[in-house]
């Protein structure tokens, strides 16, 4: 058995507290040095009263995948701010993908944009994040 890489350590160490995250059912299929592939199910208590997955629902999804693309490079780093459009309503019962793709990094800022999906590959939402990276690495 190989050993883990880096990204996936870290990873690791993040979902080891990340309640929400694990709450969401997250599940990973692809993750390297700024990008990441999440797949989650949405579930009768993620909906709002028109019966569609929530809006807080998909944009906490995309901001879980920013976290961890944004701190697969080993340093810390935090969203300063970030925004969503949603373009698809999801339903109770379907699989969505995130996928985090870093568009900028510079010593200080990072910027990503990650793509949510159904199982059908259309765009359910389109999210942007900006973070903070700061001095402290990962263990």
């Amino acid at each position: 058995m190989s050993p883990k890489s880096r990204v996936t350590q870290i990873i690791d160490q993040m979902m080891e507290t990340d309640a929400f995250s694990q709450w969401l059912g997250l599940e990973r299929l692809a993750e390297a040095s700024g990008t990441v592939v999440l797949r989650m199910k949405i579930r009768q208590e993620m909906c709002n009263g028109f019966g569609i997955a929530h809006g807080g629902i998909t944009f906490s999804f995309a901001d879980s995948a920013l976290a961890f693309a944004s701190n697969s490079h080993g340093r810390r780093a935090v969203s300063i701010e970030t925004s969503i459009s949603h373009t698809k309503p999801v339903q109770v019962g379907e699989w969505i993908q995130a996928e985090a793709v870093e568009e900028s990094l510079t010593n200080k800022i990072g910027i990503y944009s990650v793509k949510l999906t159904n199982e059908k590959r259309e765009v359910v939402a389109l999210f942007k994040g900006t973070v903070y990276r700061t001095s402290k690495d990962w263990e």
